[in-house]
């Protein structure tokens, strides 16, 4: 598309003064993500400080016919921030603003620009705490905008559950508002549930009311090791099945052990291992923790070490967080192409070993760790971005990972979204005639196809 005009960039700095930027360097940080795509850089950014200003702003984009695209913190991996389209970003983070906190009613409303861990801190001296945690410190904004979950979704749910109500404005410049803070509703067509995950392309999300949850008398974190992969996956999901109510289970194969230890100074055991925590009375942790440690041992597993000490398991989770910047240093100057599948649990294992033998026969080697708790987990594809051959290598085994578990009745994608890199598998998983519904959903929200544009399928289908 054309860059914007000079009449519509004088507009933008009347409504906005020196909150509007063509700064090369402003422009490059926000053309840029942690995917393996190519750079994509706006024409301009703009810092909008209220819903109000949002609403000025994607008027003034409608009226000049300019593209625009939502910005959080820029954690992405699969493109869902970048212009590919050129026109205005819209950055969100001066919106960080706790509208309220409901300690009664469980729930919290806040400005879209407010991080996950900005929302915890101011939580701490109410009882009370967020758990949805994706790792990457992103706003809230973001996370509903690509339905994101992490590491306790399978106790918690994802962003899907826990969003209870939203402000966003439309592509036309109507601001509206859906649900409440009710915890059930049976009012009209749920466009709450429509605009999270809908990756920023029919509206620009502004505030966001999640549902918050009473901190647990107890929590306990554990880890243990395996003498395989399976081992550790068998022993979770026999968990599940026998009702053990974990609130995080996390697997990492050798590989990415590896990687931890020197990345984040840690000294585990470089096997296959589970992180581990469970939440509850101080006398049902125990008996959690007992049980889980029965039946991993089942399988092959070494000592559980568990502790309820908070300096243990923040060390614990931090080094799991930090498992994507650990696989990356595996190979100095790579791109991840980032997987994350999900399959239905009792296919998970079988899915994880035939991707083993896949890297085996490709002679590649790739840190593997994962959700397993919910069947979701995630192969590092490390690529030489300079080099085409290495490139097509990887994404080719992308392709036979996510075929794999499309054959086994999973998704393509369990928590990054479809964004750029993953339009084709969309197609391949909703089928044609849910492709032709969520165009006809879009046509309707943004006719002039402004909001995100290229983002999840292509209008041209």
């Amino acid at each position: 598309m054309p860059c914007p005009s000079p009449e519509f960039i004088h507009s933008l700095q009347a409504l906005l003064g020196d909150r509007v930027s063509q700064s090369e360097a402003i422009r490059a940080h926000h053309g840029h993500d942690e995917s393996c795509h190519p750079d994509a850089l706006p024409d301009v950014v703009v810092f909008p400080e209220s819903t109000e200003e949002v609403q000025a702003v994607v008027r003034l984009c409608a009226r000049f016919a300019v593209p625009m695209v939502p910005y959080g913190v820029g954690s992405s991996v699969e493109g869902h921030t970048l212009a590919i389209h050129g026109g205005v970003c819209i950055d969100l983070s001066r919106m960080s603003r706790i509208v309220a906190v409901d300690a009664e009613d469980l729930t919290a409303t806040v400005e879209a620009g407010v991080t996950r861990v900005r929302l915890n801190q101011e939580l701490r001296h109410t009882g009370l705490f967020f758990p949805i945690d994706p790792g990457a410190d992103a706003t809230l904004g973001g996370m509903a905008s690509t339905r994101a979950s992490g590491t306790n979704a399978v106790r918690y749910g994802t962003m899907r559950e826990n969003v209870l109500a939203l402000t966003a404005v439309l592509p036309n410049g109507d601001i509206v508002r859906t649900g409440s803070r009710a915890k059930k509703s049976s009012a009209g067509y749920d466009l709450t549930r429509l605009l999270v995950g809908a990756e920023g392309t029919l509206a620009v999300i502004t505030e966001v009311t999640v549902r918050l949850y009473g901190m647990p008398e107890a929590m306990a974190s554990a880890v243990v090791n395996f003498d395989s992969v399976a081992g550790a996956v068998d022993t979770v999901i026999q968990a599940i099945q026998c009702g053990i109510p974990v609130a995080r289970a996390e697997m990492l194969d050798a590989l990415t052990m590896s990687a931890v230890n020197r990345y984040s100074k840690t000294d585990y055991p470089e096997r296959p291992t589970l992180f581990l925590e469970f939440h509850g009375s101080e006398a049902g942790v125990a008996e959690q923790s007992l049980l889980f440690g029965e039946l991993a041992t089942a399988n092959g597993g070494g000592e559980f070490v568990w502790s309820t000490r908070d300096e243990e398991r923040n060390r614990l989770w931090q080094a799991r967080h930090n498992a994507y910047f650990a696989g990356l240093q595996l190979k100095p100057g790579s791109r991840c192409i980032a997987t994350d599948v999900c399959v239905p649990i009792s296919r998970l294992a079988e899915c994880i070993e035939a991707t083993y033998r896949d890297l085996e026969e490709e002679g590649i080697d790739a840190p593997l760790f994962g959700h397993v708790g919910d069947g979701n987990f995630h192969l590092m594809l490390l690529a030489d971005p300079n080099d085409a051959a290495d490139m097509a290598r990887m994404k080719a085994v992308n392709h036979r990972l996510v075929e794999r578990a499309l054959a086994m009745d999973g998704t393509c994608t369990g928590e990054h979204g479809i964004g750029i890199g993953k339009q084709r598998y969309l197609a391949a998983e909703a089928g044609e005639s849910a492709l032709f519904a969520m165009r006809a959903i879009k046509r309707a929200f943004d006719p002039d196809n402004l909001m995100n544009p290229g983002k999840i399928f292509s209008l041209a289908g």
